[in-house]
Formats: structure tokens, C-alpha cells, sequence
């Protein structure tokens, strides 16, 4: 919401708030689409044709704070466009046009590229990839900060224990090459491990109008995640 804000102004800031939040939540859409049509190329085009439409100020520009959760209300968005599609198509059928796309159509299209369907469902992919998006967001935030404090290869050394691919490795190898004993890197690991996870939080509090919500949220984040 907090890019939504900015993004509703007609500036120059107001139109760089809307296309960060395209770029921002644009795998979310394409997740949902591509698990629900199972046609990669399908969802694809969909996904251009959705953030088109918010680029043109057709789907932001009158939303609401009070709405919740904005992870609830992209969904929301998402589904409205795809229904306002799919009765296009079957309007043109009608006259000869094109085929219908359908979220229930098991004949939709093969499944290219697209190693979440069976897996998951539409709504499921969309959460799943929401989780990542808010996750990378605030592992960028935090590469920002070790770069503006001049640490940029303390933070590569220890984003293995940030992002779980070094959950219990070895930490002495990344300590020599920090020029830093086990004990301080250990120390260094742990704080940033929860500096990393307020600006989860932080992140996840931007897209709520009611901070009671966090927790909740967060706990939605990972689950989405496996509970990874």
C-alpha cells in the first residue's frame, strides 16, 4: 500500500511508485496465471496485458488503503482481469474468434515450463511466489545497507546463512575470508539474520493498512514457503 500511495499521484514520483510496483509484484501474477492456465506462453502475454492495464492507471488508481491485505487485493485484481478476459474471448468466439482461456479448463494448454502445476494450485503459486518477492525485496534492502556501510563482501559471505543454502555449514572458511575469528562471524550471522528479518517485517507492514496484521501475515509468508 505504501507504493500504492505514491503511485496513485499524477507526478513524476507517482508514475516511478507504479512502475516499481509492476516491477515489484509482477511474478506473483505471473505465477497464478501460469499454474491456472498451464500454458507458459498464455500466462505470459496475460501478465503483459494485466501490468499494461495498471500502467494505464486502470487497476490502482481508485484502490483503497481499507481494502486489507494487498497481497488479497492483487489476487483480487488479477482474477477480475483474467474473468473481464475470458468473456472477451468467449464474445469473440461467438463470432468466429479466438479460443477461451479458462483457470478450470484441463485442456488449456500443455504445461510449459511451468514446474508448480500439479503441485500447487493457482492461489497457492500466487502466495508461494509472493513469500519469495517480499523475501528478495528485503535481502535487497539489506544488500543496500552492508554497501552503504562498506561491507558489501560481509553480506555475500554470510547471504548463504541468510537465504538457507548454508544453514549448518562451515562458517570458519567465510570467516578467514572476512579477515574476522568464528566467534565474530558467528556474532556477524546472527545479527544480520534478524536485521534481515525486521525488514521482512517491514516489508510485509507496507502492504497492510493495520499493523495487528504483521504477525499474522508473516506467518502466512512462510507458510506459503513450506514453512522454510
Amino acid at each position: 500500500w505504501t507504493l500504492v500511495r505514491r503511485a496513485q499521484a499524477d507526478s513524476d514520483d507517482g508514475r516511478r511508485a507504479l512502475r516499481d510496483l509492476c516491477d515489484a509484484y509482477y511474478e506473483p501474477v505471473a505465477a497464478f496465471l501460469r499454474v491456472g492456465l498451464r500454458d507458459a506462453e498464455a500466462a505470459r502475454d496475460l501478465t503483459h496485458g494485466f501490468f499494461e492495464n495498471v500502467l494505464g492507471g486502470g487497476t490502482f488508481a481508485r484502490a483503497e488503503q481499507d481494502r486489507g491485505r494487498f497481497r488479497s487485493y492483487l489476487l483480487g485484481a488479477v482474477k477480475h482481469f483474467l474473468s473481464h478476459h475470458r468473456e472477451s474471448m468467449r464474445c469473440e468466439k461467438r463470432g468466429g474468434g479466438a479460443r477461451d482461456l479458462s483457470l478450470d479448463d484441463d485442456d488449456a494448454g500443455e504445461a510449459r515450463s511451468v514446474p508448480e502445476a500439479g503441485v500447487l494450485s493457482p492461489d497457492q503459486a500466487f502466495d508461494r511466489q509472493w513469500a519469495l518477492t517480499v523475501l528478495a525485496r528485503a535481502l535487497d534492502a539489506l544488500r543496500s545497507e552492508c554497501d552503504a556501510e562498506g561491507r558489501p563482501e560481509l553480506f555475500q559471505s554470510i547471504k548463504p546463512w541468510l537465504t538457507g543454502d548454508a544453514v549448518h555449514g562451515d562458517q570458519a572458511p567465510a570467516a578467514a575470508a572476512c579477515g574476522m575469528n568464528a566467534n565474530a562471524f558467528k556474532v556477524a550471522v546472527h545479527r544480520m539474520r534478524k536485521r534481515f528479518r525486521q525488514l521482512v517485517k517491514d516489508e510485509v507492514s507496507g502492504t497492510l493498512d493495520d499493523p495487528c496484521q504483521v504477525d499474522d501475515e508473516m506467518r502466512s509468508l512462510f507458510a506459503a514457503l513450506g514453512g522454510s
